[in-house]
């Protein structure tokens, strides 16, 4: 990653008591358009408000911490009796970080730079904010000497948005502490609607309501979280980040999330009446299995929170402000990550009856004991090695970089639903899956296979393995690793999305960039713009993917598509596994009654619509050789970008959006609708065309008579020229698309 141009101006501004003018505790951002104003109460609690265009978008919100204990008691002491702490540094001390603050000092900068990620939606990416950070001190009432402790609130305003962080400085009066939770506070100032899932400790592959922000907490306990291995609701009322709001009038968009999560507990948010009708979130961390927030060690810091605030939607989309806040890329040598397509042996095992992941149908197997020589196959493994070639063969025929495989390894047969600690080596592949045989085959046709780590939630298994199973990859010339977490966390009582867990989460991220391998993660805490750190992570899951259109009539709603840019991807790509051409199930069991709730030109929309440098070729061979000129845009769309413009969007209804290829003149277009069909506007004078060059423009386009549930494979595909100066008007079917090349 390198850096363009940086220029910054630091002012120092120190104050030496609490009568500290609120003008000089007032931050703009570099439009002058956002302003954010910090106070202290007469009781020393941290506030802070927020106004856009001068109104208020945040109310008066607090800050700060309700502390378990400082110093380094644990709560064994409840599972051991007659255990006790003898040393005097280990003293249960109970404390609070939210009142009795004094304002030391206020420190100011301007930041204005360009950087180049390793791959993204575009080539550079500008950092330009203006930045507060309030040194907060406080008694320490253990201390006998009027000692403070220090903490610093460090603000900063973007022109689409606000980034604030606590840190807590190593000092002789604050080591160790233990978070009991966090007091954030979003204060909204009227009554947006929001875009939301419920809080949840472990799953968040639901359906998204649209609501106003005051009916969340009359909707909550009905909330539908069916479909999910494993869920763990909050218990008040609260939704998980990110959140996405809208003024239904118009002017004003608002998106809450967090920034660069690390060694952290994620962030959900709880709903709470405010007073003369309004509503505020309050920040609320996924305990431990103790119950615990946070388990801190000074210096320490906390990640960012996230508030994006702008007077239009596609704004939103464009926003960079969540990367901006993640630390530049750790990784010294990134020649080998490769944003790249894959197609895979994986729907085969959602479309009914075509394969499984298990070899036997044995209901009782353990790794290492277990001798599958000697058991019965059931003849429905889809991970065999005819198989496989037969994907890599497509692959190579198409110019698709990776074949992913599921259920190559041993175990599958109980995997899921035992709470099994020893449920997977990752090393040890069925007797029908030849290791070699396979990689030798790839590398002959140019193709690379995709590697399967499900851990079916037991990260205490992986982490042993973890070591072997990368090494294995790099023997077998593997260099991109799906991992999966189904099901409750092992050491049990944990939960997906707090700090161990988390910790877990980037240690193999990190253990992976060691060994030059790049991850697409699905089950993990939702992402929070940690791939501009380390770009290896190139995709997460995290939200409801396809694999749920094969799951009876719900599936993914037509809007769906529509909400998710503006929520689970704000913090970075996800692997929703598009490309779906037969999405009828009964096409391959008369009773099945599962059904893809897209049109299928929209299916190639999402290519574009749907960011991620990982894209999966999810639907199975013959398929795609049944509607080839169609798939001619799956071949042909590239993974990473050189420019990025949203042409127009609406939470819920509409996106269309357009992209130069990284390095090429050669533009891809993806417009989307929701259950009712419309006509996507694409004005060619807002992108950067070359001037004077006429484009040939492929437009693939839904069917005069094609809807999603009725004729959902009604297409056309067209060719016309178009200018810098064109414009065209292109109808999209009921949960329909558009995709157009320009080249």
């Amino acid at each position: 990653m390198r850096r363009i141009a940086i220029i910054s101006l630091l002012l120092a501004c120190v104050v030496s008591n609490a009568a500290e003018k609120k003008e000089d505790c007032r931050l703009l951002s570099p439009n002058g358009k956002l302003a954010l104003e910090f106070s202290l109460t007469e009781k020393g609690e941290p506030e802070y408000f927020l106004s856009f265009n001068g109104v208020n978008v945040l109310d008066r919100s607090r800050l700060g911490f309700d502390i378990r204990h400082e110093g380094g008691v644990n709560d064994i002491q409840h599972f051991m009796p007659g255990w006790t702490v003898r040393e005097s540094n280990t003293v249960l001390r109970p404390s609070q970080m939210k009142s009795g603050f004094r304002l030391d000092s206020v420190t100011r900068a301007a930041v204005d730079y360009t950087w180049e990620p390793v791959w993204g939606e575009e080539k550079e990416i500008r950092d330009h904010h203006n930045e507060m950070a309030v040194y907060l001190s406080q008694p320490d009432i253990y201390s006998s000497d009027s000692a403070r402790r220090t903490i610093v609130i460090r603000f900063r305003l973007f022109d689409d948005g606000l980034g604030f962080r606590y840190e807590f400085p190593k000092q002789k009066n604050l080591n160790y502490f233990t978070i009991a939770e966090e007091l954030t506070e979003f204060a909204l100032s009227e009554d947006l609607t929001a875009f939301w899932i419920g809080g949840d400790y472990d799953a968040n592959e639901f359906i998204y309501e649209k609501s106003p922000i005051s009916r969340i907490a009359e909707l909550y306990p009905d909330f539908d979280r069916s479909g999910n291995s494993c869920i763990c609701p909050m218990p008040v009322p609260g939704v998980q980040t990110p959140v996405m709001m809208k003024r239904d009038t118009g002017g004003l968009y608002m998106n809450i999330h967090e920034a660069a999560l690390n060694n952290y507990s994620s962030m959900q948010l709880e709903v709470r009446e405010n007073g003369e009708g309004k509503t505020k979130f309050v920040s609320h961390l996924v305990p431990d299995a103790l119950g615990n927030k946070g388990y801190i060690q000074t210096p320490h810091t906390s990640p960012w929170r996230t508030v994006i605030v702008t007077d239009n939607a596609p704004a939103v989309l464009e926003s960079r402000l969540i990367l901006n806040l993640n630390e530049p890329c750790a990784i010294e040598n990134t020649d080998w990550i490769r944003p790249q397509k894959f197609v895979g042996v994986w729907w085969q095992m959602f479309a009914p009856g075509q394969g499984t992941w298990s070899y036997t149908n044995e209901p009782n197997v353990q790794i290492g004991i277990t001798d599958y020589t000697k058991t019965k196959p059931n003849g429905t493994h889809a991970a065999n090695t005819e198989n496989v070639k037969k994907y890599i063969d497509f692959a190579a025929e198409n110019g698709i970089e990776g074949v992913l495989v599921e259920g190559w390894n041993q175990g599958w047969e109980d995997w899921f639903g035992q709470f099994k600690e020893f449920v997977f080596d990752f090393i040890t592949p069925y007797p029908d899956f030849d290791v070699a045989e396979l990689r030798d085959y790839a590398k002959s046709k140019g193709v690379q296979l995709v590697m399967h780590h499900e851990t079916s939630g037991s990260t205490l298994n992986y982490e042993r393995y973890l070591d072997r199973a990368y090494q294995f990859m790099k023997d077998n010339n593997y260099s991109v690793v799906k991992s999966g977490y189904v099901g409750p966390i092992i050491p049990r009582g944990s939960h997906h999305y707090d700090q161990p867990t988390v910790n877990h989460f980037l240690h193999c991220i990190r253990r992976a960039a060691e060994y030059g391998i790049m991850i697409d993660a699905h089950e993990p805490v939702r992402p929070t713009g940690m791939h501009r750190t380390y770009p290896n992570y190139l995709a997460a899951e995290s939200a409801r993917g396809t694999e749920f259109e094969s799951m009876g009539l719900v599936g993914n709603p037509p809007d769906h598509t529509t909400i998710l840019p503006f929520t689970r991807f704000m913090g970075g790509p996800m692997d929703y596994t598009p490309g779906i051409f037969e999405g009828d199930m009964s096409y391959y069991d008369p009773n099945a009654d599962g059904h893809v709730h897209t049109t299928l030109v929209k299916q190639l929309a999402l290519y574009v619509v749907l960011y991620s440098p990982l894209q999966m070729v999810a639907d199975l061979p013959e398929n795609y050789r049944r509607y080839y000129d169609a798939f001619t845009f799956i071949r042909n769309v590239p993974t990473d970008w050189d420019y990025t413009k949203v042409l127009e969007a609406e939470p819920g209804d509409y996106i269309t959006t357009a992209r130069k290829e990284k390095g090429a003149d050669r533009w891809f277009i993806g417009a989307i609708t929701d259950e009712n069909a419309r006509r996507a506007i694409i004005d060619f004078s807002l992108l950067p065309l070359t001037p004077g060059k006429q484009y040939t423009a492929t437009i693939y386009a839904d069917g005069e008579d094609a809807s999603w549930d009725e004729n959902p494979k009604s297409y056309r595909i067209s060719e016309t020229v178009v200018t810098s100066g064109s414009k065209l008007e292109i109808p999209l079917a009921r949960s329909g698309g558009a995709a157009i090349e320009l080249r």
